[in-house]
């Protein structure tokens, strides 16, 4: 996958997850995990534009790193959402699937560029 591609699918990622936040229960418990969910699941995708403007490979990585926490909080705030029932589950499905892919991209750019770290330094 591309850098450009990777891009696109962490924006289309995001606006999923504010139109969910749009049909959250408008209660004491609907808006405050939707604003945390918000936050988190749009901001891996400015963090991984900011990681492809990085200055270095480490900054880079570092960046890489932040999208990772946040996805992975995304996830946290999904699985609550689903266990809550403020929306049906089933339709939650498919969004908490596409947040473990994006992880598991994430984890193995991670990986490559920690391994071509470790080579530069030897």
């Amino acid at each position: 996958m591309t850098r450009e591609e990777m891009k696109k699918r962490l924006k289309v990622f995001a606006v999923r997850v504010i139109k969910l936040v749009d049909k959250l229960p408008n209660t004491p418990a609907g808006r405050a995990i939707g604003n945390q969910v918000v936050r988190s699941g749009t901001s891996p995708g400015a963090n991984y534009r900011a990681a492809c403007i990085g200055k270095s490979d480490k900054d880079f990585l570092n960046k890489l790193k932040m999208v990772e926490e946040e996805l992975d909080e995304t996830a946290y705030w999904l699985e609550l959402i689903m266990e809550l029932e403020l929306v049906k589950p089933e339709l939650l499905q498919d969004l908490h699937h596409e947040n473990k892919e994006l992880v598991s991209i994430i984890v193995k750019s991670i990986i490559t560029m920690r391994n071509k770290q470790n080579i530069e330094i030897k």
